[in-house]
């Protein structure tokens, strides 16, 4: 395989990743869906489906950990806005630390994959 180009090898976040942010953006104060769709991508979410978005916070509603209400708007129609519920901020809790866990992983990867890296620098 040496020689070879070195191809992209797909890793990303973890799956279902956009629950976690979703709830986090929350905890920082009620807001409605497009709001929470343009900020997501500052946790890391760039390409995130808008009718994704939306089937979670529902899922989210149905699931006690968000609470969704109807709030007039100065501007156009009325919007459904989003706040988390104390079964949610317990969510965000329990998933920040697994992925805290999650983040000791890879830093333990990357050290070690650094240290394979300037083993094999030939030496100056």
């Amino acid at each position: 395989m040496s020689g070879a180009p070195r191809e992209e090898v797909p890793v990303g976040l973890p799956r279902n990743y956009l629950r976690p942010c979703l709830l986090l953006l929350l905890a920082e104060g009620t807001s409605h869906g497009y709001e929470l769709l343009e900020q997501v991508s500052a946790l890391g979410l760039d390409r995130v489906d808008p009718g994704g978005l939306y089937r979670s916070l529902r899922a989210m509603d149905e699931e006690g950990l968000v609470r969704s209400s109807w709030q007039p708007s100065a501007s156009g129609p009325a919007r459904r806005t989003y706040q988390l519920t104390d079964e949610g901020r317990e969510w965000l809790h329990a998933v920040a630390g697994s992925l805290a866990e999650i983040s000791r992983s890879l830093e333990a990867y990357r050290a070690r994959y650094q240290a394979v890296l300037e083993q094999s620098r030939p030496a100056r």
